[in-house]
């Protein structure tokens, strides 16, 4: 999974693909079919690349690729983000075992199942990460 270059941005709906940067920020650009290009100021907006976003767990943090891959292995099937919080937890259960049930919230999962439904078709789910750059 090549999930470098798609972010999460705090105050904004859904995720976007990071496409550049220029001297007033980041331009990033959503999924959608619109294709809507914008550009974020780190100064006043937090980002995250979800390759880099991780949640609680048990024993130690559970990273957001993993959970990604379990869905996909156990059939990329899952439920309605908008499903009550116990299917959305048994759910969880499931596909982030070891994660930690008092400290990961249910509007954490519908986070999560929400974006795997963004990102399930994209051609970048099914490409392999690019190696870190050794310097």
């Amino acid at each position: 999974m090549n999930l470098r270059a798609l972010v999460s941005v705090t105050g904004k709906p859904g995720l976007f693909k990071l496409i550049g940067q220029n001297k007033g920020g980041f331009v990033l650009e959503t999924l959608d079919d619109a294709k809507i290009k914008s550009v974020v100021n780190l100064n006043t907006t937090k980002m995250a690349t979800l390759e880099d976003i991780t949640i609680y767990g048990l024993e130690e943090e559970i990273r957001l690729i993993d959970i990604f891959r379990n869905i996909k292995d156990n059939g990329g099937n899952t439920p309605d983000p908008k499903s009550e919080g116990n299917t959305l937890r048994t759910f969880f259960r499931e596909v982030a075992p070891g994660h930690d049930e008092e400290r990961v919230y249910t509007s954490d999962i519908k986070k999560i199942v929400s974006w795997y439904t963004i990102i399930k078709e994209l051609p970048l789910f099914e490409e392999e990460a690019p190696e870190p750059l050794n310097n």
